[in-house]
């Protein structure tokens, strides 16, 4: 007659069959873990690419967009209106064609002009009546010596650059440039007083060009 295994050999026998199922749970947890952690990874992988793909084209397009602005303000500084009082000598220059002032009036340490010959003298605080008379504002002026912000010769890349160095355009920060679309000045340029051509869009559509150009990036043409 057979014997019986002993009760203790039985249960260890369970045990034995227990631990071997916890083991195979365990692994195929922990293999489930690993797969779904892989392709979260690539999930986020995916998104984070999609991301940068996106702000990449963003950039691009205010790039481009912040150029084709700059465009406008360029036709705009070069004309007559803004670049006769922006003139690469210390003359500033005068009319349609932008010959140099005829009395030869000097740009002076402030911009004001020299001696007797100060801009104040003819040039009042409102334009003078009749055609081809001194213009007015009360702060005519050229830039001073030493910030002379010259506009003529200069290439679109050329400006763009110089408008927005600190160095060169008064020390004047970004808020700063955006508020000057409206100084007295510049828009003085939009009432040049009788005989005299405007600049070749009007001051609002001056003023959204500067605007875009500014906060797509200021970025400047290619050379």
């Amino acid at each position: 007659m057979k014997s019986h295994p002993e009760p203790k050999t039985r249960t260890s026998s369970f045990l034995k069959i227990g631990a071997a199922l916890s083991l195979l749970i365990f692994i195929t947890t922990a293999l489930t873990t690993v797969t779904s952690g892989e392709n979260a990874t690539a999930e986020g992988r995916g998104t984070s690419l999609r991301a940068s793909a996106a702000g990449l084209a963003r950039s691009a397009q205010d790039s481009t967009e912040s150029v084709q602005a700059f465009g406008k303000v360029y036709k705009v500084l070069m004309s007559p209106r803004c670049l006769n009082c922006h003139p690469a000598g210390n003359v500033p220059l005068q009319g349609d064609d932008s010959h140099l002032h005829t009395m030869l009036p000097q740009r002076g340490v402030d911009g004001k002009g020299v001696y007797s010959m100060k801009c104040g003298n003819c040039h009042q605080a409102t334009n003078t009546p009749g055609r081809h008379t001194p213009p007015g504002n009360p702060e005519w002026h050229l830039p001073p010596a030493n910030m002379k912000m010259v506009f003529q010769g200069r290439t679109p890349n050329q400006l763009a650059k110089q408008l927005v160095d600190p160095r060169q355009n008064g020390r004047k920060s970004m808020k700063e440039l955006l508020a000057h679309a409206d100084d007295t000045l510049v828009l003085a340029g939009w009432h040049p007083g009788e005989g005299r051509t405007l600049p070749p869009m009007s001051h609002a559509e001056f003023k959204k060009a500067w605007t875009t150009w500014l906060q797509k990036g200021a970025v400047a043409p290619a050379p």
